[in-house]
């Protein structure tokens, strides 16, 4: 089995890690600000979106720096680096630690877990093996169980454990209905440019996620957009070209049965009027019944599809040679 396979198939673990995970101390906030770059972000966009449904604000900054509002607010800022060493989120650590914010952080180890510790900073040290993009379930739970101990957020252990039985239920020993289902969509989506849609919500952040990994794995161009913004601008996008957008691109949906009444009518309505203008790879329902069920059963299918496409174009899904090279051309000059 590709290794990647193999580390897609521990999400359920990862889950049930962090849905058994103490949570640390962290002093009671109002709003959270999380650093993070890549697989990190994605964490705190899953917390995010967690935490909007219960009605508190979060914000994902992915860059140098804090955004200017932040000294002012006082968010607690919660640092996410699987590495411990992502040089955007340690720049913006400093400036939340020289500002007196209110600290908390997650990752494998590396500088950033060393700061944790000569601070006494609260820490939760992640539980997967490399790249980070394959620990998404315990960086995101991890998130989630400092934002539970702010009180950000109501208890999540009841929802991590049932995305771990619905992931396990797709994906079961390799050979679950996901991984026919993922072929079958990479089939589709082979030789063509990726472009997933879904509604604001899970089906945005699962699209997001979809996107990212077909360029992390695949080494593919790929794209998202959500529902209803793109209503208003890219659905006229599609008419131009009509020989690239029917032979060169695969969309593919995907839906959330939470989703609000008028967006799940959009998204009908979109589907329709594209009919015929461009390429159809297939539509993906979300499983479960809480939020966390619903994202990990999208994004579980997203990650196989990735491996699938890598797996037809003869390359390897662990490999990620072009950001390598980025970093160590950086680093040369200290960014």
């Amino acid at each position: 089995m590709n290794p990647m396979r193999r580390l897609i198939a521990g999400l359920p673990s990862q889950l049930r890690w962090a849905a058994d995970l103490e949570p640390p101390r962290v002093d009671a906030a109002a709003e959270a600000l999380v650093l993070g770059m890549g697989g990190s972000a994605f964490a705190g966009s899953v917390a995010a979106l967690v935490a909007e449904a219960a009605g508190r604000r979060v914000v994902v900054h992915r860059s140098y720096g804090l955004p200017l509002w932040a000294a002012a607010a006082r968010p607690l800022v919660v640092a996410v680096s699987y590495s411990g060493g992502t040089k955007e989120t340690l720049d913006a650590l400093e400036q939340a630690r020289s500002a007196g914010l209110p600290l908390a952080m997650v990752g494998g180890g590396g500088e950033l877990a060393a700061l944790a510790a000569a601070g006494g900073r609260p820490m939760v040290q992640v539980c997967a093996p490399p790249p980070p993009r394959s620990a998404a379930g315990c960086l995101a739970g991890a998130v989630l169980r400092v934002f539970e101990a702010a009180g950000l957020v109501p208890p999540q252990a009841a929802g991590l454990r049932e995305a771990a039985d619905v992931v396990e239920r797709l994906v079961g020993e390799g050979t679950g209905p996901a991984v026919a289902l993922a072929d079958d969509l990479a089939a589709a989506l082979d030789h063509r440019v990726a472009v997933v849609y879904g509604a604001e919500g899970v089906g945005a952040l699962a699209a997001y996620r979809w996107k990212t990994q077909i360029n992390e794995n695949a080494k593919a161009i790929a794209y998202c957009s959500s529902l209803p913004e793109l209503d208003h601008n890219e659905i006229e996008a599609w008419s131009t070209y009509p020989g690239i957008s029917r032979d060169r691109i695969g969309v593919v949906w995907l839906r959330d049965p939470s989703d609000d009444a008028r967006l799940a009518r959009r998204s009908d309505v979109t589907r329709d009027l594209l009919a015929g203008r461009v390429g159809l790879a297939g539509e993906v329902h979300a499983q479960g019944e809480g939020l966390l069920a619903r994202l990990f059963s999208l994004v579980v299918i997203g990650d196989l599809v990735s491996v699938s496409l890598a797996e037809r174009a003869g390359v390897d899904p662990m490999a990620v040679e072009m950001i390598a090279s980025l970093k160590e051309r950086l680093a040369g000059e200290g960014l």
